[in-house]
């Protein structure tokens, strides 16, 4: 906390526990955005082949059909920050929700491969828009001591959904006649019921939308204090209510619309923090993780897997991704951002290495690598302790970071171009790695490997540490390497 914070007393909360309970399931609703993102990204791992026979189609275009919902993803996260901040945040997640529910049909009735990009495209607008809200709202409602916590949720609900779009895509795959290309018992191909079951929870996202509360941040910029009030009250305590109010109005510094031109700054036309969640955006794609999540069903039947085998593994991959973000949630406002961050890279990069060595000297038979008795076993523990050293650290703590290390004027904006950094990042990876992969597994996660040793230096030289603060003060925040030339307690330029 900064001196400023300090000097003014904290009065007693009324009904911590209760308070306390209802942020958590406020949070909790909003995260369920979080959830719809990773189904939906993740719901297409199933269909890859089968998409590929239907619709006969290329690597390359393959490639390109998986990742054009990112492309959208990066459209819907720039344009939601300004847009909650005009609208509100509850009202933009009825609208992903709405967009998810068209997205889904349309994916599922598509007759080539031009019409099922364009629905991709359609879902990629509410997975972007989710994105952005859901963290911005959990970080704007959440008390600074549960923050990270509650921000966790946002990747729990990522995880959880791309666990239950894997099991479903291996329901279905398993109750067709041939598998994923086969056909469903209720008629149609199977790929088609994968993308239609994104309706039930897009349809519950929207319906619990309508349950939960107004961002108290955003109702006091639209001067709607006497509503701000009554939400505060719900989720910190009535004590504080009061001097709550009071410092999100001296921290938003007026109530004009929040531009992108308000983000520029000397460095590189951007503010320095601007610039440390791109860059963590940038890196949490670069390290590979979605390749395991968009492709695995792929890859492991390309190691000599049956389909059915490869499925399961994956489904293995995505438990392992929910119990590791437990772990996150446990840790993440004991020990702190950077000291995860610092862990979760470093583990990435000795689990790629080992998955770089054993495919790039794995026999060849049919164009595809085959692992053997020893490489087998050892690849597909790096692979489940690679998923656990990203689910523990990077997946988590980079949306906990993004919601709340930006300061109440930029946040909604600031957040958006990050996000939507993040996007197309992912885009970038999703889409090379037909290709890189095709030439060599073993470059796609040499690169991979590269990037994972690159964030770690990127951790201990520019990411701040934002545990414990309150979102009033973040103005006050300053990275590791400028901290011996800047005044304590003050950013530097």
């Amino acid at each position: 906390m900064t001196s400023g914070s300090r000097s003014m007393p904290r009065r007693g909360r009324a009904e911590p526990s209760n308070s306390a309970s209802t942020a958590i399931l406020l949070a909790g609703a909003a995260a369920l955005g979080g959830f719809l993102f990773g189904y939906d990204s993740s719901v297409i791992n199933g269909t890859v082949d089968a998409l590929k026979e239907q619709f006969h189609l290329s690597s390359f275009v393959v490639g390109f059909v998986v990742s054009s919902a990112l492309l959208g993803c990066a459209a819907g996260a720039w344009f939601a920050g300004p847009l909650s901040d005009r609208i509100g945040r509850v009202r933009v997640m009825l609208i992903a929700s709405a967009l998810f529910v068209v997205s889904s049909l349309g994916s599922a009735l598509a007759f080539n491969a031009v019409d099922l990009t364009f629905w991709r495209l359609v879902g990629g607008l509410a997975i972007g828009a989710a994105s952005v809200i859901a963290p911005a709202y959990i970080a704007e409602i959440a008390p600074a001591e549960l923050r990270g916590r509650l921000g966790s949720l946002q990747q729990m609900a990522i995880v959880l959904g791309i666990f239950a779009a894997l099991v479903v895509d291996y329901v279905i795959a398993s109750a067709s006649d041939g598998g994923a290309t086969g056909t469903f018992p209720w008629g149609g191909g199977a790929w088609r019921w994968m993308f239609a079951s994104a309706v039930v929870p897009a349809l519950m996202y929207g319906v619990i939308a309508t349950t939960i509360p107004e961002s108290p941040r955003y109702l006091v910029k639209k001067h709607e204090t006497a509503r701000a009030r009554q939400v505060l009250a719900r989720v910190m305590g009535r004590g504080d209510v009061d001097l709550k109010i009071s410092e999100i109005v001296r921290s938003l510094a007026g109530d004009r619309p929040v531009r992108l031109s308000d983000l520029r700054g000397r460095r590189f036309g951007l503010m320095p923090i601007v610039w440390t969640g791109i860059l963590l955006s940038v890196f949490q794609q670069f390290v590979g993780i979605n390749v395991i999540f968009y492709y695995s069903s792929s890859l492991w039947q390309a190691a000599g897997m049956s389909e059915d085998d490869a499925m399961l593994t994956s489904v293995i991959n995505s438990v392992v991704n929910v119990v590791s973000t437990l772990v996150a949630i446990a840790l993440v406002d004991r020990v702190g951002r950077r000291p995860l961050l610092l862990a979760g890279a470093v583990g990435m990069a000795v689990t790629l290495a080992t998955l770089t060595v054993c495919f790039a000297t794995a026999p060849v038979v049919d164009g595809d690598p085959h692992l053997g008795d020893v490489a087998g076993p050892v690849a597909l523990v790096a692979a489940n302790v690679y998923v656990f050293a990203f689910a523990a650290t990077w997946g988590p703590v980079v949306w906990v970071m993004l919601g709340e290390m930006f300061n109440n004027v930029i946040r909604a904006s600031a957040l958006a171009v990050a996000a939507a950094a993040q996007w197309i990042a992912n885009w970038l990876i999703t889409t090379t790695f037909p290709g890189v992969s095709g030439y060599s597994l073993g470059v796609a996660y040499g690169i991979y490997t590269l990037f994972a040793i690159l964030a770690s230096l990127f951790v201990v030289r520019g990411v701040p540490e934002t545990k414990g603060r309150e979102l009033e003060d973040m103005d006050a925040i300053a990275v590791p390497r400028a901290r011996t030339r800047a005044p304590e307690g003050r950013a530097p330029a």
